[in-house]
């Protein structure tokens, strides 16, 4: 099983630790594109319209100035890093040695600035979203979609892809639609579903420690998929078609 996850916007810097060491990290094969992201990035986010290219507001002059420097600052393992409510509802921390280690095999976050990163790479807290066209590299969804697609082919092999990404991040690499399922939420009211936001990210993080944390063999199938997530929520699967991965909505009750 691979657990495709976002990155999140925000994130907790490292206090301590040895700096950013590119040639450790998962996927290797991205080493070059990485280190040209990252310069790219060093570049804009000293120049004087950094907030605007990088889409960002002055409150954030701080992350926007650590840019300039990640080579050099303290660097942590990306599920200490990456924070939020998705990461709050996966609760890596919170998991036994045991579950950490499925989780630290199971699950990659596709990222703007790494193109592809596992649970354990130690990587520093950066600002930087999919959607930047970055001078010198051009839209990162269009760079990243270029370089990904060999190494996350090999990562995901035969195995089932839950893919719990945000739009922004899904369209930078697609698995096999046969053997993908991505995640959908919603909430229903008097029979009619509408589509949430922060429920979302909570529920997916929710669903990948459910996924991670249960007893018995993760699903291998999106039909076993289903059967795990209705252990907790109200689902129902859409099959795959021959260009487009199957969908689990799990369907969330409205609190009124």
């Amino acid at each position: 099983m691979l657990i495709l996850l976002p990155p999140s916007e925000g994130k907790t810097a490292a206090v301590k630790g040895r700096p950013l060491d590119l040639a450790s990290l998962a996927f290797p094969g991205l080493t070059d594109a990485r280190s040209e992201v990252l310069a790219a990035l060093a570049k804009t986010s000293a120049h004087h319209d950094a907030h605007a290219v990088l889409g960002v507001g002055n409150s954030l002059a701080a992350e926007v100035r650590r840019n300039t420097e990640l080579r050099h600052v303290p660097a942590a393992p990306a599920h200490s890093i990456y924070s939020g409510v998705l990461y709050d509802a996966l609760g890596y921390r919170s998991m036994t040695p045991t579950q950490k280690r499925k989780a630290d095999s199971a699950v990659v976050v596709v990222s703007a600035l790494w193109g592809a990163v596992g649970f354990t790479d130690a990587v520093p807290a950066y600002r930087l979203s999919m959607s930047v066209d970055l001078p010198g590299t051009g839209r990162l969804a269009s760079f990243w979609r270029q370089r990904l697609r060999s190494v996350l082919d090999e990562r995901a092999g035969d195995s089932l892809i839950v893919d719990c990404r945000s739009s922004t991040y899904a369209t930078v690499w697609s698995g096999v639609p046969e053997r993908t399922v991505a995640v959908n939420v919603f909430q229903q009211r008097k029979g009619v579903r509408t589509a949430v936001s922060h429920f979302a990210k909570q529920t997916r993080g929710e669903l990948a420690r459910h996924l991670l944390t249960r007893r018995g063999k993760p699903p291998a199938t999106p039909e076993q998929l289903l059967r795990a997530a209705s252990e907790r929520w109200t689902c129902d699967l859409v099959p795959a078609t021959s260009r487009k991965a199957a969908q689990l909505n799990v369907v969330l009750a409205h609190s009124a």
